[in-house]
């Protein structure tokens, strides 16, 4: 038993209604399985598992942390919705998404209901102020760092904003301004939230000791977090990791650590042929398998485990100045699970 499946029989099913008595709220009878849709196609639970952990963690009772839990995960689904409207997305673990099942509009709508479902769970939790000013500021780091991972790509997008501020080709030039705006575009879009999951489990039960340490770990585990999703995605094996291998590619991506790291250390000829490959207007399957064969030919995986390591290692010792319980030694699996998974 891994450390998530352990955490869920403790809290998955609370989890669950939680999401279903937000979601429910005042919905139509009529438009409920739709709006249900998204979180019953599954996920992790990650982040609202860190929410209760942590809550745990630093001294209390994780029933007060639940609507925190709620709201977490509800923005991780609600973002995902935005996500694959964006990109025209057709199937998100191994189902439809919302838009392909239900349409683009009827996903707009779902997505605002969710937003909505969040402002309920804030009502509810210990201090609405305070969560209602850190939902506010995760939200918007999201939607930062979605900005610049479409920024990041390479080609394909149409519109005009992005078109014009594009800044894949821009910063092909210089690796180290690469590298940095890749980092920070992971520190926003995927470790703002889980900085956020851990913190609110702190939040929830008042321990304002808990909040600087819960804050670091949340940071180093959600970098790690996407780096490890990033090798998954050109190197993962598709009936463990459970989604498309190689689909940053097929969607023109410079902002994944594998391809960042590949092109410190590729040579000219074969650069060039990667980025013809990210350029073209369709990347097929077969294109997909060359530019995984170019890229394996450097050292690229090996020093993205090492940075996801070396992440991980930084949230582990954020964990060092709480006192030592069960939980604590839970969210430390977290860690370990986080980059040496294959799902």
């Amino acid at each position: 038993m891994d450390i998530l499946e352990k955490l869920h029989g403790l809290y998955g099913r609370e989890i669950d209604e939680q999401l279903i008595k937000y979601l429910s709220r005042d919905a139509s009878e009529e438009f409920r399985e739709a709006i249900i849709y998204q979180v019953s196609t599954g996920g992790k639970r990650l982040r609202p598992l860190i929410t209760l952990t942590a809550a745990q963690a630093c001294g209390g009772n994780y029933r007060d942390a639940l609507p925190a839990a709620a709201i977490v995960e509800l923005i991780h689904n609600y973002s995902l919705i935005y996500d694959d409207i964006i990109d025209e997305a057709l199937l998100r673990r191994g189902k439809p998404t919302v838009r392909a099942r239900y349409g683009d509009n009827a996903a707009i709508l779902i997505g605002i209901w969710y937003r909505e479902a969040i402002e309920e769970a804030i009502l509810e939790t210990r201090d609405p102020p305070s969560f209602a000013r850190e939902v506010a500021r995760v939200i918007r780091e999201i939607d930062e760092g979605e900005r610049l991972d479409i920024l990041l790509e390479y080609a394909g997008r149409k519109d005009p904003y992005f078109v014009s501020n594009r800044l894949g080709p821009k910063l092909l030039g210089n690796w180290e301004a690469l590298y940095n705006t890749y980092i920070r575009m992971i520190s926003l879009k995927t470790a703002a939230l889980i900085r956020a999951s851990a913190v609110f489990g702190a939040m929830s039960i008042g321990a304002q000791h808990c909040i600087g340490a819960m804050s670091e770990y949340g940071t180093y585990l959600g970098l790690a977090f996407q780096v490890i999703d990033d090798v998954l995605d050109i190197f993962g094996d598709v009936k463990k990791f459970g989604k498309e291998i190689g689909k940053d590619i097929k969607e023109h991506k410079l902002g994944n650590a594998v391809i960042v790291m590949a092109l410190r250390e590729l040579s000219d000829r074969d650069r060039a042929e990667l980025l013809d490959i990210l350029g073209k207007d369709s990347v097929m399957e077969d294109d997909v398998k060359r530019a995984v064969e170019i890229i394996a030919r450097t050292n690229a995986r090996e020093n993205s485990l090492r940075m996801a390591t070396e992440f991980a290692e930084k949230a582990e010792r954020a964990l060092d100045s709480l006192p030592r319980n069960e939980y604590v030694d839970y969210l430390r699996e977290l860690v370990r699970f986080t980059v040496t998974r294959e799902y």
